[in-house]
């Protein structure tokens, strides 16, 4: 941001799955609309809360927006948020067919090993790469081999290749400690903002939060307080304790990836990597 706002041809393109929902803006941490003044960003607001938002829509959104900015002969800055969202859009990934029923039945099974143990069967080569786990990735991959009759493997290397790209990455690696200690930090000032009635207006609004902005943290907390099965303090301790786990995979996801140049963040963020981007981008 201190750099767009200093070279004045930068525009930013959030990389973020739950950004793209409108009004769900404190729990995401959206760009203020001050900030929005200040540099134009893109890839926010796209959609309702209660629609239903894909990888591959994603990749259409973002290719338009990087096609605008090079049109006005601006520079470009990804800022990211979701990894797969990042690697649709730098590696052009060719994402395959969607099969909404399949995807449906598949989401109703609750026994996650028994689903990770059928895509086993289905495709090793796509189980050895995802967590059992991950939930949302086994779904996917089963989704993609029953409905296209081919292994989710077989629609190229995906997220495995790392070929030669014109895009620079930067990733920012805090202490642990300290992102231990800023994470816990952020949810108590997200809970002061006001995320507890944020939450409760989304789902009072038609059409409610779709399955796939559910998953957003701190989202699906609070709505079992709301729901009544869970206490606020209890949802507090498990939004900091999910978004702790989550910026370990989110670290180990970038990590994979041998073309990202790493920055160890001591103290201010902004000054620690404001003169590496300069390097790239002056």
């Amino acid at each position: 941001m201190a750099f767009a706002i200093e070279r004045g041809d930068v525009e930013i393109v959030a990389v973020d799955a739950m950004q793209v929902y409108r009004d769900m803006d404190i729990g995401t941490a959206k760009p203020t609309a001050a900030d929005q003044r200040a540099v134009p960003h893109h890839c926010i607001d796209l959609v309702e809360p209660g629609e239903v938002f894909t990888v591959a829509e994603f990749q259409r959104c973002a290719r338009t927006a990087l096609s605008d900015i090079a049109g006005r002969g601006h520079t470009a800055m990804l800022v990211a948020g979701t990894g797969m969202y990042l690697t649709a859009v730098i590696d052009n990934l060719t994402l395959p067919g969607e099969w909404p029923e399949i995807r449906l039945r598949l989401e109703a099974e609750t026994n996650i090993d028994a689903l990770f143990g059928q895509l086993t069967a289905l495709d090793p080569s796509a189980a050895a790469k995802i967590e059992p786990g991950n939930q949302r990735r086994i779904v996917r991959a089963l989704e993609v081999c029953l409905g296209s009759g081919r292994p989710f493997s077989s629609f190229g290397p995906g997220t495995s290749a790392y070929p030669p790209i014109d895009t620079v990455q930067i990733g920012l690696r805090w202490p642990r400690d300290l992102l231990t200690e800023r994470i816990a930090q952020r949810v108590r000032q997200m809970m002061d903002q006001g995320l507890l009635a944020e939450v409760q207006g989304l789902l009072d609004r038609p059409g409610g939060l779709s399955r796939t902005a559910r998953q957003a943290l701190g989202y699906r907390e609070l709505i079992a307080v709301l729901e009544g099965s869970c206490t606020i303090d209890a949802a507090v301790t498990e939004i900091i304790l999910r978004t702790r786990q989550f910026a370990v995979r989110q670290e180990r996801w970038f990590r994979r990836d041998p073309r990202v140049q790493w920055v160890d963040i001591t103290a201010d963020p902004v000054a620690e990597v404001l003169p590496i981007v300069r390097q790239h981008l002056s």
